[in-house]
C-alpha cells in the first residue's frame, strides 16, 4: 500500500558535513567580544580613555587582535550613552558569567557600576521640574 522510503531523509543529520563547527566556548567568546566591542565604541564616544583601554585589552584577548578604535560621534546625550553602555556591560556580564571568564565579568560589573553612578550624578544635577509645595 505504501512505498518504502528509498533515499535518506532531509532531516537526518549529516555526519560528514563540510563546514566548520564551533564549540560552545568559541561561540561565547565571539558573543562576548562583540558585546565588549560595542561597549568600547560607546566608552570611546564618552571620552573615557582608561576604561576604553581596559575594554580594548579584553577584546584583543578574545579576538586575538586589537580592536579598531574610533570615536564615531552620534550626537547622543551623555545620559543616553551611559544608559546604552550600562545595558551593553550587562549583556557582557551575562555572557562572561556563562563562560566563567572572571576577568571580563569583573570589568563588565565595574563598568555597570560606573555608568550607574554617572546616571545618578546626572539625575542629581538636573532640575526636577516640580514646584515645591504645590499640590
Amino acid at each position: 500500500m505504501y512505498e518504502p522510503i528509498r533515499s535518506p531523509s532531509v532531516h537526518t543529520p549529516a555526519d560528514d558535513a563540510d563546514f566548520p563547527h564551533r564549540s560552545r566556548e568559541e561561540e561565547l567568546d565571539i558573543q562576548l567580544a562583540g558585546h565588549l566591542a560595542a561597549l568600547l565604541a560607546v566608552t570611546d564616544e564618552l571620552g573615557l580613555g582608561t576604561a576604553g583601554d581596559r575594554i580594548a585589552e579584553q577584546v584583543a584577548r578574545l579576538r586575538g587582535a586589537p580592536p579598531a578604535r574610533h570615536a564615531g560621534l552620534t550626537a547622543a546625550a551623555p545620559a543616553d550613552l551611559h544608559r546604552r553602555a550600562h545595558a551593553l556591560a550587562g549583556r557582557a556580564l551575562l555572557v562572561a558569567a556563562s563562560r566563567a571568564d572572571t576577568t571580563a565579568a569583573i570589568l563588565s560589573a565595574e563598568r555597570m557600576d560606573a555608568h550607574t553612578a554617572a546616571l545618578a550624578a546626572a539625575d542629581a544635577a538636573a532640575p526636577s521640574g516640580q514646584l515645591v509645595g504645590a499640590h
